[in-house]
């Protein structure tokens, strides 16, 4: 081939790459997504994004401007040689949990963050599994790491207060001080002030309620792991006490908690249930009082 021929030719080449690649939007993923258990050999997702397999092009430049989800495209330059070719494939975007639809149950978490809440969150991950987690400000304070993991990890954070009193023993200064001192170091950690509030032992009355100012989320179902300390025991209560909205009251500062919780997905799995964040279970907007789905 002549000199020119071969410049003419790479010429093509870059010009094909350079608009190609032009053409490619980075790929962000939805936070308020709540996914079923993950499939056999599929990525298991640790984070607000999932991992590609190897065969695809990278989460950064998945998506081509124009494409729908879900769909593959090859792009070409016109006058380009026919097998100038680059195969965009775009990965499709999980569409939120309709819990009026699924069979949704809400798993919530106290006392924490601790140093069981890693563990918690391997064994969610490994069931795609969304959570709220109610935290303790000064457990916060001291373990800030593991809440923005468990935040990055696409759940929910609420506040259980800054040192866990009874909040209608307290005076007006100090529950809007409680309240005030957890919504700071959490801000500190995530970047956003809990939305969520669960009085500490389920204790609220009119006038806390009223201070508190935001959705106060207690249970339908207790699982009693803070008196039971036995995974079997508790893995035995909440697959036998749930139905479809129930609200699950979990503490992931005791171990046989997070050993359980491997059962108690896999069983509830099985009968088809979805795991969602609080505020999913109610489509985006939680009650002022909150017990389950179907008991407000």
């Amino acid at each position: 081939m002549k000199i020119g021929a071969l410049r003419a030719t790479a010429g093509a080449l870059t010009l094909t790459a350079l608009l190609t690649t032009s053409l490619t939007t980075a790929c962000t993923t939805d936070r308020s997504v709540d996914s079923g258990p993950a499939s056999p050999g599929s990525a298991v997702p640790g984070h607000a994004g999932t991992a590609s397999p190897a065969s695809e092009v990278p989460a950064s430049v998945t998506t081509t401007s124009g494409l729908s989800a879900g769909t593959a495209t090859a792009s070409r330059v016109a006058g380009s040689p026919a097998s100038v070719v680059r195969v965009v494939r775009v990965s499709a975007r999980a569409r939120p949990v309709d819990c009026r639809r699924a069979k949704c149950v809400a798993l919530t978490f106290d006392d924490g963050p601790g140093a069981y809440t890693d563990a918690l969150l391997r064994h969610l991950a490994a069931y795609r599994a969304k959570a709220t987690f109610f935290v303790v400000g000064q457990n916060v304070a001291a373990n800030p790491g593991i809440v923005r993991r468990t935040y990055a990890a696409g759940h929910e954070i609420g506040s259980h207060t800054w040192s866990h009193p009874d909040l209608t023993k307290l005076p007006a200064a100090g529950v809007r001080a409680q309240l005030a001192r957890t919504d700071r170091v959490v801000k500190a950690a995530i970047g956003v002030v809990p939305r969520l509030v669960r009085p500490p032992y389920g204790a609220v009355n009119a006038a806390v309620s009223r201070l508190t100012g935001r959705p106060m989320v207690l249970w339908s179902v207790d699982t009693l792991d803070w008196r039971h300390r036995d995974s079997a025991k508790v893995a035995r209560k909440a697959v036998r006490s749930v139905r479809p909205g129930s609200v699950i009251l979990f503490h992931d500062i005791h171990p046989s908690t997070v050993r359980a919780m491997p059962r108690i997905l896999k069983a509830l799995s099985k009968r088809g249930y979805r795991f969602v964040t609080v505020t999913r279970l109610f489509g985006g907007h939680p009650p002022n009082t909150v017990y389950s789905a179907g008991l407000t």
